[in-house]
């Protein structure tokens, strides 16, 4: 049976929680005071996060680990996939914030759980409950309201949603926890990576090095921003219940949401407020629900195989994952930074 942790404890897992959820939130204020086109961001985030990875697998003595995890070729294969996947996503979501249209990707954030569900009926033959259903129905309406409104689907918000969850769906099969599978998916980036940074230098379009030097120090800082809420993730998964996780995962596209709106002047208007509050009004009962469910099952049972951490906006999961994440082995737990 696994160990109630102290109120100490967890109150230190809730100030990790806040910590990494808060971060995710606030990180559009880092991209828009980057001077560089997306794909380049893209690109040094992967580098740099590279460096940093190998930091904390070593301080960590994950190596082991990580070579366990690409001496098995289906592995590599699908952290191949996820790591093209993740880096889409990252794309998708570095363009919203410097193309200001982070409403938008606050939006594809609020709605990823829904779309997750969708992805497991489809794909898994999951069983659909009804407030599930009901949720799923009010979220769908007031996408299809906001669609209409502004003459076209929210492709940007949809992206995000449907990027990250097809890579959750891959990362879900693959047996490696967060920090050791993120490391892969990095390495595999970073050839890719390389290759198109020294084209865009050749042709002249390379923003680092051809700037002031507090452009190449924060475009450097991609790494830290990258893997620091993981940190605080990883830590706070350990102490706090499900419960907390899941109201508090919320946090980050809420943030973003008033940093798009306040702080940077995007538009807000009348159809704005019906569609998110259809979608939120839809989240609440699936956030009910989906506390109802979690107290009922039983966190003595061992998950199968690990689930992939959020990333950059703090990208909430499902209770599913959550349980997956918390019951994970222990060993690998306690290795985990």
């Amino acid at each position: 049976m696994p160990v109630e942790p102290s109120s100490s404890q967890v109150r230190t897992g809730m100030l990790y929680a806040v910590a990494a959820y808060g971060l995710w939130g606030l990180v559009p204020l880092y991209f828009k005071s980057l001077e560089c086109q997306p794909k380049e961001i893209v690109a040094h985030r992967v580098l740099w996060s590279a460096l940093v990875l190998a930091f904390l697998l070593t301080v960590f003595q994950r190596w082991p680990d990580f070579a366990k995890a690409i001496r098995t070729r289906r592995t590599v294969l699908m952290l191949f996939t996820s790591a093209y996947l993740v880096a889409a996503n990252w794309y998708i979501y570095i363009y919203a914030t410097t193309s200001d249209q982070i409403t938008q990707a606050s939006l594809g954030y609020f709605i990823l759980p829904l779309v997750n569900v969708v992805a497991g009926i489809f794909l898994f033959g999951e069983r659909l409950r009804r407030a599930q259903a009901i949720a799923l129905f009010i979220a769908a309406a007031g996408v299809l309201y906001l669609a209409i409104s502004q003459g076209g689907l929210p492709w940007i918000g949809l992206s995000l949603a449907v990027s990250f969850a097809f890579y959750g769906i891959v990362r879900k099969v693959v047996p490696v926890d967060g920090v050791v599978g993120l490391s892969v998916e990095t390495v595999l980036l970073a050839p890719t990576a390389i290759v198109l940074l020294l084209i865009w230098e050749r042709d002249g379009g390379l923003s680092f090095a051809h700037g002031t030097r507090k452009q190449d120090l924060l475009i450097a800082l991609s790494g830290v921003v990258t893997t620091t809420p993981l940190i605080f993730f990883a830590q706070a998964v350990r102490r706090v219940s499900l419960v907390t996780i899941g109201v508090v995962q919320y946090m980050s596209p809420t943030l973003q949401l008033i940093l798009g709106v306040v702080w940077f002047g995007e538009k807000f208007v009348d159809y704005h407020q019906i569609s998110f509050g259809l979608i939120w009004f839809g989240l609440a009962i699936y956030v009910v629900d989906g506390v109802r469910a979690a107290v009922r099952k039983h966190l003595d049972t061992p998950a199968l195989e690990p689930v992939p951490e959020p990333l950059d906006g703090g990208v909430p999961i499902t209770e599913s994952q959550l349980l997956d994440i918390r019951t994970q082995d222990p060993h690998a737990r306690e290795a985990s930074p």
